[in-house]
């Protein structure tokens, strides 16, 4: 049997072209549709609403972080499909001690390119990885072109109320931040800290991003944040466009070009 690395550097040892794959990642397993393998994938997470039609034919079994070992074992797949953030460490390494478990580590757009490249050359859908990836690279190319010469306006990114939280340097989120020619003002922080409201007043923002995931922000949350921030402008934004590291960034430069 084949021995392929993930992007933790272990080694996996899974079937050329598996036919039995859960996909525990909902970006990753969208991309898993566009690559064709819709007779392939045979479990998911409640979480993977892409493609739509998939949550009512597929197998579902449980979130990211409480998925059911059980019901994953009685698919009896060939491969399951991981990433180190979203899914809970435990139950991955319990998984790999069954199943193969191939597991992703995404933290900017190099990366993301890397994950769908590895993932289709394992898959059998090389070529269609490779036109997927070329395609949202064209995007970014021209995305980065468009705002060149223009001054990157401050950003603060918010993730979760109560307590308010953002993104730090580290995160997937901030290199699309930077990418899209903004400036992420808690990029000098880790992953996902709790939001200071005077540190933020001290760094100045001028914009305040409002995320639809995973905390749905709503209208009537601008109004809050306004009271606080009353200079800054502040809207609500597609946060999958900002977080989902498989195909949906095909999507992504050209939403970024309109904010």
């Amino acid at each position: 049997m084949p021995v392929w690395t993930d992007q933790l550097g272990r080694s996996v040892s899974a079937p050329d072209n598996p036919k039995r794959i859960v996909s525990l990642v909902p970006s990753q397993t969208e991309f898993l549709a566009d690559l064709g393998l819709d007779n392939e994938v045979v479990g998911l997470t409640r979480f993977c609403v892409h493609p739509d039609d998939w949550r009512f034919r597929k197998t579902r079994v449980g979130g990211t972080k409480d998925f059911k070992v059980d019901r994953i074992r009685a698919l009896a797949p060939d491969l399951i499909i991981a990433n180190k953030e979203e899914n809970e460490e435990v139950l991955i390494k319990q998984l790999a001690e069954e199943f193969p478990v191939w597991i992703s580590d995404v933290r900017d757009l190099e990366s993301a390119f890397s994950m769908m490249l590895e993932l289709g050359g394992l898959l059998g859908r090389k070529e269609e990885s490779i036109s997927i990836t070329s395609s949202i690279s064209e995007s970014f190319e021209q995305l980065r072109k468009n705002h060149m010469n223009k001054s990157r306006r401050r950003v603060l990114y918010l993730i979760w109320k109560n307590p308010y939280m953002t993104v730090g340097g580290d995160t997937f989120i901030s290199a699309l931040l930077e990418e899209a020619g903004f400036h992420n003002v808690f990029r000098d922080k880790a992953r996902y800290p709790e939001v200071d409201w005077k540190e933020v007043r001290e760094l100045g923002v001028d914009r305040v991003f409002l995320s639809s995931e995973p905390y749905p922000f709503q209208e009537k949350d601008i109004l809050e944040i306004k009271a606080i921030l009353p200079k800054a402008e502040i809207q609500l934004v597609n946060g999958e466009l900002f977080s989902w590291y498989g195909s949906r960034l095909l999507k992504s430069a050209e939403y970024f070009a309109g904010l």
